[in-house]
C-alpha cells in the first residue's frame, strides 16, 4: 500500500511561494517514486520583511504548530528563513525544539524542520563550504543572513541583496529573474550557489537552468527544505530536475 504523508507548513501570511514550490517538487517526486503527499498550512501575520515584523511574526509560530498538530501532520516545516535568522545565531535549533514540544503537547507529535536549518544542514551534507548567496532582502537583513550562515561554519564568498522589503513583491518575481541577478555575483571562489536565500523569492523552477549556466551545484531555501522534509520522513531525498539538494 502506498503511504501518503501529510506535509505541514508554518508560513508568513503574505507568503505565496512555499505553498507552490514545495508541492511542485513533491509532485515531481510522485511521478517517479511511490509515496504520495498532501499539504496543510497555518499562517503567521507578516507583510514587510523588516526585523520588527519578523519578531512579531515568529511569536505566532507556536500557535501555528498547535493548529497543525490538530491535523496530525507527519512533519512540520517552519517556512521563513529570515525570521529565524533574525532572532540570533543558532535560533533554528531553539525554534524547532519549541515547535516540536507544542506539537507533542497537543497530541500531534511530528518532526520539525526549519528553512533556516535546512539551508545550513543541506550545504554541510553536500560538502559545500564556500557559497555565493542571492537574497531579496534589504542590505541589513541580508547581512544578518550572511552572519548566521558564517556562524554555522560556512564561508560566504559573494552576496547580492536585491533590497525588496515588500514580501508580496518578492513573491511576484519570475523565477528566472534570479538567473540574471545571480550573473552579477563573482562565483569564482564558490563551490555552490544559493539561488534564493528566501522562501518567498521564487527560484526553484530555475535551478536546473542555473546549474547549466553557472556550472555549480545550485540550491534554494525551498529545495533545501524539501530535502530535510524527506530525510526526517525516512525517504530518499530525490526529486528529479531540482538540482543538487535533491539529486541522487
Amino acid at each position: 500500500m502506498t503511504r501518503a504523508f501529510r506535509i505541514g507548513q508554518i508560513v508568513p501570511s503574505s507568503n505565496t511561494t512555499m505553498e507552490t514550490e514545495i508541492p511542485a517538487m513533491l509532485r515531481a517526486r510522485e511521478a517517479v517514486l511511490p509515496e504520495r503527499f498532501t499539504f496543510h498550512s497555518s499562517r503567521m501575520r507578516m507583510m514587510h520583511v523588516v526585523k520588527e515584523e519578523l519578531a512579531a511574526m515568529d511569536a505566532q509560530s507556536l500557535r501555528c504548530a498547535a493548529e497543525l498538530a490538530d491535523a496530525r501532520v507527519d512533519v512540520m516545516a517552519y517556512a521563513c528563513l529570515v525570521a529565524i535568522m533574525a532572532m540570533g545565531h543558532g535560533y533554528h535549533r531553539t525554534s524547532e525544539a519549541n515547535l516540536s514540544a507544542v506539537a507533542a503537547r497537543e497530541g500531534g507529535q511530528a518532526p520539525v524542520v526549519s528553512s533556516a536549518g535546512a539551508l545550513v544542514q543541506t550545504l554541510k551534507q553536500l560538502g559545500h563550504t564556500r557559497i555565493a548567496v542571492l537574497a531579496p532582502y534589504m542590505q541589513a537583513l541580508t547581512a544578518t543572513v550572511v552572519g548566521y550562515i558564517v556562524a554555522e561554519g560556512l564561508t560566504v564568498t559573494a552576496v547580492q541583496s536585491l533590497e525588496i522589503s515588500d514580501n508580496l513583491a518578492v513573491g511576484r518575481r519570475d523565477p528566472f529573474h534570479a538567473l540574471d541577478a545571480a550573473a552579477a555575483l563573482d562565483l569564482s571562489g564558490a563551490d555552490a550557489l544559493v539561488l534564493s536565500a528566501c522562501v518567498q523569492m521564487p527560484a526553484a523552477a530555475a535551478i536546473a537552468a542555473a546549474e547549466d549556466r553557472f556550472g555549480l551545484p545550485v540550491v534554494t531555501a525551498s529545495s533545501c527544505t524539501v530535502r530535510q522534509i524527506l530525510i526526517v520522513l525516512g525517504l530518499d531525498p530525490i526529486v528529479p530536475g531540482f538540482g543538487a539538494a535533491l539529486s541522487a
